[in-house]
This record gives structure tokens, sequence and C-alpha cells, in this order.
């Protein structure tokens, strides 16, 4: 049986997805066989793993540091929010109900069994777990019923470290809070904590660090400084994209109220000569943009309907006016289009509505989700690509005669006459060097990276950085056996 050990948080975005993400290529490149796991996670930007199933994008990234192909097992619960207050619910991979918050909250206690049989299929293979909670177990009012952080680490008898973020001040309080409100089981868990996101010369907080010891009784880790390639990674949570800006070309890029599987936009942002600008709500889309790239939705009808009320549908067919370029992929591939019909009400109410009318193409709604790794080609020049397809739907119309892709020896995608406006449902598309470089070409820019290569570079670098700051040797004395029985 492997050891385990997880990383909670003493608040929600202190950085658990990218640390334990370092531990485990830290791990892995030590000679250990290592395999990240997050019992239950909430996010839109899910990845599809080899066995044909969806995890959170944080996960298939820690797969990637651990050199192994991503895993439903990995990520055996993900909420994906549709509403305010409801989400579709993924388990072990595959689609399990929609569910508002109060029914999911009734649901959980049948959730953990499946969570602990991906856990111990993960521990059957590996040396090491390294379990990423979600949250902060210091939200002592979901513990009911709690897979996530205290309640999955109870059940599955793991010992945990306490990670807080001094980024955003009160570390000291995040940390020694959480011991306090916590009851006394769950408090014993924890046998140690680190402290993230340092800015400046981390030995101005050797104090801070032994106060914390002194309050708690806790193994001191170590003290993270800011990690400035953070930004290369793949994000999870929306919060965390941003504006990038610098290169010649412009890419405005609409942030959707649902918006989904952003990470089409990590290799773009990644590539000097590129800006990639992110539009809020209330801001009209830029007019010297060269590209408008409507990214996936979650809920596409009730984006479509978010899109025009900010105004941007106007502001889209004056940018088409002046001859710029409108790339959508997959909700907003379905938006470009003359309607969306949703018979099944699979997205609220059984209903039908127009589409922004850039592309002679309509999307029918079905039960049936596309979940696949997928392999194309780009008709133009013949240039190789891998990405997913995740979605809901069948688009069909003239347009689609011009099919710019040829999908696992399929068309894909549909393009307006003059070739300005193209859609399709392949996401990853631009983590293809070749088909980048051709694409970010015909726009009149050079890409200029080998995204692939660069992000590897990245998670070594990343490893470099967990090895000089944490100690990973008392980690790993820390690190217990799993119960052996439930």
């Amino acid at each position: 049986m492997a050891r385990a050990i997880m990383i909670q948080g003493a608040g929600s975005n202190v950085g658990k997805s990218m640390v334990v993400a370092g531990i485990t290529r830290a791990l892995v490149n030590r000679g250990l066989t290592v395999r990240p796991f997050k019992p239950q996670n909430m996010s839109n930007n899910a990845a599809v793993t080899e066995d044909g199933g969806e995890i959170g994008r944080a996960q298939a990234l820690q797969a990637l540091a651990a050199k192994v192909p991503a895993h439903t097992d990995m990520n055996p619960i993900l909420l994906k929010p549709e509403t305010d207050t409801g989400a579709q619910v993924i388990v072990q991979g595959k689609r399990f109900a929609t569910l508002r918050a109060r029914d999911y909250a009734k649901a959980k206690p049948e959730l953990l069994g499946p969570a602990l049989e991906s856990f111990d299929r993960l521990c059957a293979e590996a040396d090491i777990v390294v379990i990423e909670g979600a949250g902060s177990p210091a939200e002592v009012n979901l513990r009911k019923g709690d897979i996530a952080n205290m309640g999955f680490a109870e059940a599955a008898g793991v010992p945990v470290v306490l990670l807080g973020d001094i980024d955003r001040g009160g570390v000291i309080a995040q940390l020694v809070g959480t011991q306090v409100i916590l009851p006394k089981e769950d408090a014993e868990r924890i046998k140690a904590f680190a402290v993230n996101k340092f800015r400046g010369d981390v030995s101005l907080f050797a104090d801070g660090a032994q106060a914390i010891v002194d309050q708690t009784g806790w193994t001191d880790l170590g003290t993270l400084p800011w990690f400035a390639d953070a930004w290369r990674l793949p994000a999870e949570d929306v919060m965390d994209i941003s504006s990038k800006s610098g290169g010649s070309l412009k890419i405005a890029v609409p942030r959707l109220g649902r918006i989904a599987n952003f990470d089409d936009l990590d290799p773009l942002s990644a590539e000097p000569d590129v800006s990639v600008e992110i539009i809020e709500a209330g801001r009209p889309l830029p007019g010297d943009a060269d590209l408008v790239l409507i990214p996936g939705s979650k809920s596409t009808i009730a984006d479509l309907a978010h899109f025009r009320a900010q105004g941007w549908d106007i502001d889209l067919l004056a940018h088409v006016r002046r001859g710029g370029h409108v790339l959508g992929i997959c909700g907003g591939y379905q938006m470009l289009g003359r309607e969306i019909s949703d018979p099944d009400g699979i997205e609220g109410a059984p209903s039908t509505v127009p589409g922004l009318g850039l592309l002679d193409v309509t999307t029918v709604m079905k039960p049936q989700k596309r979940v696949a790794l997928s392999h194309a080609s780009y008709r133009v020049t013949g240039d190789v690509v891998s990405g997913y397809e995740i979605h809901l739907g069948v688009t069909d119309g003239p347009d689609c005669a011009r099919a710019w892709l040829d999908l696992d020896g399929r068309p894909e995608g549909a393009a307006s006459a003059d070739d300005k406006i193209r859609g399709c449902y392949l996401h990853g598309l631009f983590s293809a060097d070749d088909f980048r470089a051709q694409y970010l070409g015909e726009l009149g820019a050079t890409a200029q990276i080998a995204y692939d290569e660069g992000l590897e570079q990245v998670l070594d670098q990343l490893a470099a950085h967990i090895e000089a700051h944490m100690d990973l040797t008392t980690l790993l004395e820390i690190a217990a056996e799993p119960k052996a029985q439930r």
C-alpha cells in the first residue's frame, strides 16, 4: 500500500493545485512513483482522460507532473456549475446527475464510496499519493458529509498538511485560526504547515513561522517564495485567467458567465507576439482587436443571453464589418450560428433561440455528451492537432461544407465564405506548435515557443522551487499508509 499525504488550504486559492503539482514532479525526480488525487473538485475547466472521462484541469496538470496519463481516478467527483445554485455532477468521469447545491449535500454520502474506490486504485500503483483538498476545512459549516477535506482525510486515514497564503495577508491567523475552529479530531489530523506566495526575503518571516509552530505544535515545512512563472501553468479557476499584453496581435476574449475549457487561451498567452485581453462584463469589445475568440461555455444559451446583455453582439458585428477575424470554440462555435435549439430542456426550459448569425449553421442540443480525446489535421496545411471534445449538441449547416479540420476521419468545423469567421468543437488545438504558428501567421503574427516543451520546463522549475524551499524529506516522513479497512 502506498503512503499518502493530503494538502489542504487555509482558504481558497492559496495555491494548493500548483504546490501539489510541484511536490508531485519533485518526488518523481527523486525516483518515486507518484499519483495525484483530488476527491472532489469544482471547475468548468475540465480535461478529458485516456479512459474517456472528465476530470479537473488541475489534476490533468498534476498527472503531467507525475509523468503519467491523466485518469478519472485522479478526480472521481467533479462538479461543473451550470447556474448559481446548481451543477452537473461527474462521478468517475461520467455524468451522474445535475443537482442543486442543497440536493448535492444530501447526495455526498453515497459519493464517498466511489471516491475511496478511486483512491485505493491509485494507492495500488504508487509509492505515494499526493491528495489535494478543496477550499478550506475551516468552513466547518460544510463538515457534515464532507468528502473534499477532513471528511475524506478521516475516511481514508491520511495525515494533512495545511497551506497558507501570505500574499493576501493574515497568514498567521489563517493557520492558527483554522486549528482553533476545527473539531479536535480534525485538528489532530494536521501534522504540518507551509506558507505560500511570499514576496521578498523569506528569512524575514522566520519569527512568524515560529509563532505558528508555538501556537499549533505543527511542523514547519517551509515558506515558499512567489513562483514568478505560475502564470505559464494552465489555470483551473476562471478567476485566475487574466489579460496578457505586449504582443502586436491583439486577441479579445469575452469572459462568459459560465466560461469553460479556457485552457485554449494558455498557448496563445504564452506567445510573445500575442496580446490576449479578457473582456469583463460591462466593457465593450475593443475596436482594435485582430481576433475575437469566443470560448467554450457550460451553459451556451444562458451565456449567449449574457453576451447580448453586454452589447457584445453589436460590437462583434462592428468588428466583422472592419474586417476582423472571429473564432468560436465549442459553445462559442454554437453561438456563432443562426439558431440554437434545446428541445429537451437540457440547459433549462425547452427553447429555441437565435444565434449571432455569423455562420450559416444551426445547433440542436442532445442529451448524449461527446467526451473524447481526438486527433485532427488542419486542412490548409495538413498540420496535425491533438485535442479533446466535451460538448452537448450537434451542429450542421451550409457553412460546414467549409470545414477546416479533419477530425478522426471526418470533417469538423465551419467557416464563412471569406474564411474570416470560423468555429469548431475541438479544444486544445493551439497547443500544437505547427498549427498555432500557421494560424497566427495568417493573422500576421509569429509563433515563437514550443508550448508542451515549455510546460515541462516550468514543471521542472516548479519542482526545483519546491525542493529548495519546502522540506520534502519531512513531508515523506509524515505521509502514512491509508487505512486498510473502511
